[in-house]
């Protein structure tokens, strides 16, 4: 079960990624803080590269980098912004959306199509995400879905959610003409050189002030490319559907790291919300 042990700790840098980002946006802004987290996860990242076997490269490759990359850039800074905007215990756990989201963009794009295990998910994650907001209740049975939709954090994550719904299929294009951790690391690269030219046209005043804080924004890749190395390690030995699914438990991690740290209210519901979309994402994962 040594799959699980990398898994799990997948999960866990993923969270403190999320926390430190969140820390980090209290002194600087989401461009500056969405370069980071892919230019400093490259010194962890690239050696890797002098260790496998590089794979011949054609022009799907360059072409699937370019789409998923670009969508990938968009996602990243909304994903910033979002939990800049909103606790992380509302906007983290919305991410299991994506999988709600695979079960349309799916057929679509690569005619996968759902199965009663997956509507069961659907409406794990729904009812998960009606829970969230359910202090909002006493406003009527719709408010807390009314909430989410008007809240811009939890507007920016779903619409994060997404755009990672249609990359995850692009994902499978890029892995098909490459390798899992060759596609891992050049998807990386890309968002960090995409993302430099935006965080210096959007925050060239700010982009002086990096070496000031860099012992806060080196964490932030740093976290990142551990998750990133840890879960390619996990489904080298297990399936892509088992890893996610224990990866998924981050969100429950940022929940309560989100409380502890930030003093974020309403632990409980949405402590119990993000649990029971995270079963979602599992059955639907599973069912895949």
């Amino acid at each position: 079960m040594t799959w699980v042990i990398f898994a799990t700790c997948t999960a866990i840098f993923e969270s403190l990624k999320d926390v430190t980002s969140k820390h980090s946006l209290q002194k600087i802004d989401e461009y500056i803080v969405s370069w980071s987290v892919m230019a400093f996860s490259l010194p962890l990242l690239l050696p890797i590269l002098l260790l496998i076997k590089i794979p011949t490269l054609n022009s799907q490759f360059w072409l699937t980098l370019l789409v998923d990359g670009s969508l990938n850039v968009i996602a990243l800074i909304m994903y910033i912004k979002a939990i800049k905007l909103s606790d992380l215990s509302l906007t983290v756990p919305l991410i299991a959306f994506t999988p709600l989201f695979l079960l349309i963009t799916s057929p679509l794009i690569v005619q996968e199509y759902p199965t009663i295990t997956d509507a069961i998910g659907i409406f794990l994650i729904v009812t998960g995400s009606y829970i969230l907001n359910l202090k909002e209740k006493q406003k009527g049975y719709l408010a807390p879905f009314k909430s989410l939709l008007q809240q811009k954090g939890s507007k920016l994550m779903l619409g994060v959610a997404f755009i990672w719904s249609i990359t995850s299929n692009i994902d499978k294009l890029g892995v098909q003409n490459s390798s899992p951790t060759f596609w891992a690391i050049s998807l990386c690269g890309f968002l960090a050189l995409s993302l430099l030219p935006i965080a210096l046209y959007k925050s060239s005043h700010n982009f002086q002030l990096i070496p000031q804080y860099l012992p806060e924004l080196l964490p932030l890749g740093l976290f990142n490319g551990a998750a990133i190395l840890f879960q390619m390690q996990a489904i080298s030995i297990a399936l892509v559907a088992q890893v996610i699914s224990v990866k998924r438990t981050s969100a429950m991690i940022t929940v309560f790291l989100g409380y502890l740290i930030f003093q974020e209210q309403g632990i409980k519901e949405r402590a119990t919300g993000a649990g029971i979309m995270i079963l979602g994402v599992i059955l639907i994962t599973a069912g895949g």
